[in-house]
């Protein structure tokens, strides 16, 4: 009997889908195995006249696929016997996608036609730096020492040969932008940012994110595995719990992540961490030597001037006010606004609570040209009082950790 012949793809799913092509018709691997355990089940009756009959033969898949997600749903000693099932299925081709490292280990010694395919992250160029330059103050306001600091650290990244990360810290007041940047950044590469949370970093769930539990649980390495960028954001890392930190030491040197079940190679990826540290001894003293040496920059995010917020402000109410209904454009006047909310330049420059701040101005004007025929006045608009109408946004939720884009 011919030997099955095996891919391994490591990358995205849908580039793996890509890979195989709608040309090919596939049965899915967990499909199989759940038909095949039914049929075990089955209970038959067998008359006397059937009793010699010979037994049915179950028609040999051409083309199998095991997705980067059907792992959770396959029990442990199936995992542990993984080749043995493939044995038993004589698919003639199968096409795994980010597999467990027990699962490669296991086809590899089992199959001597087995190839593994890579994904080639989007790469960093001389091109990308420029447009980073060129449209930079496009989309954040202020930070110039930001912009020339983070050049210089990309630029490793766009040279051939760069095999490792450049692992940057991002650190400064909260609402300044520095998110924003990193999603700028992917911008320009392209694919779905990969942004995990670390605020809620703490608990026990938590620690078999980080370093691998059973492998139906989610994980960081699985995560690595499944995303389409070069960029990696990990968000309020001062938040996480100091007992994940050692998790870092060697994806920060060598790219590499070892947990127990995977092994991630990220290659030249951009990794950064934000945190509302409010210096460089802070953040030595909090994250130690040993971790806060690995990386290869520490960037500070400055507080905004009065004029600069003002300016975050223009530019927010124009994208609001671009969105709006024809039947809302003339309900909201742009001056109108503009004078409501130019104090909050004086007072704020946080630019997420600003963002919300002027969402919620604009549905009060909104509102109340819809209900300007209700008996009871309409209270008096003003920054404050919409400010205050603002709830604080929670990021204590582990499902706030999925990729952006």
């Amino acid at each position: 009997m011919a030997d099955t012949d095996v891919k391994i793809y490591y990358g995205p799913p849908s580039w793996f889908h890509e890979q195989i092509g709608d040309d090919i018709k596939t049965k899915n691997l967990v499909t199989l195995v759940l038909r095949d355990d039914a049929r075990r089940r089955e209970l038959r009756v067998v008359g006397p006249e059937q009793e010699n009959a010979p037994d049915e033969k179950v028609r040999r898949p051409k083309h199998v696929v095991a997705e980067s997600s059907d792992y959770a749903s396959l029990n442990e000693h199936v995992i542990t016997n993984f080749a043995q099932l493939v044995r038993a299925m004589r698919p003639r081709h199968l096409y795994v996608n980010n597999p467990p490292s027990r699962v490669h280990d296991q086809l590899q010694r089992a199959f001597k036609d087995t190839t593994t395919v890579h994904y080639d992250y989007p790469p960093f160029t001389t091109s990308t730096l420029q447009k980073f330059r060129d449209d930079f103050s496009k989309h954040l306001i202020g930070q110039e020492a930001v912009r020339e600091m983070l050049l210089a650290s990309m630029y490793p990244l766009a040279r051939p040969g760069r095999m490792r990360p450049v692992v940057l810290m991002f650190y400064g007041p909260s609402g300044v932008g520095k998110t924003q940047t990193a999603q700028f950044i992917n911008g320009l590469l392209g694919g779905e940012l990969l942004r995990k949370q670390f605020s809620m970093f703490h608990s026990e769930k938590f620690a078999s994110y980080m370093f691998g539990g059973e492998h139906a649980e989610a994980s960081l390495a699985r995560d690595l595995l499944d995303r389409e960028s070069g960029v990696i954001l990990i968000d309020e890392f001062d938040k996480a719990n100091p007992i994940f930190h050692s998790a870092f030491y060697e994806l920060f040197d060598t790219g590499e992540f070892v947990d127990k079940n995977y092994t991630v190679r990220v290659g030249p990826a951009l990794i950064i961490c934000t945190s509302n540290y409010s210096s460089m001894d802070e953040i030595r003293d909090s994250l130690g030597d040993a971790l806060a040496s690995r990386f290869d920059a520490l960037i500070e995010f400055e507080h905004l001037s009065p004029d600069e917020v003002l300016t975050v402000i223009e530019r927010t109410v124009d994208r609001r006010l671009a969105g709006l209904s024809v039947d809302e454009e003339p309900h909201v006047a742009r001056d109108q606004l503009l004078d409501l909310l130019r104090p909050l330049a004086e007072s704020s420059n946080n630019i997420r609570e600003l963002g919300k701040t002027i969402e919620n101005v604009i549905s009060i004007l909104l509102v109340r040209s819809a209900l300007e025929n209700t008996r009871e006045p309409a209270p008096a608009t003003t920054p404050a009082e919409a400010e205050a109408s603002v709830a604080p946004t929670s990021t204590d939720d582990p499902g706030a950790m999925t990729p952006v884009r």
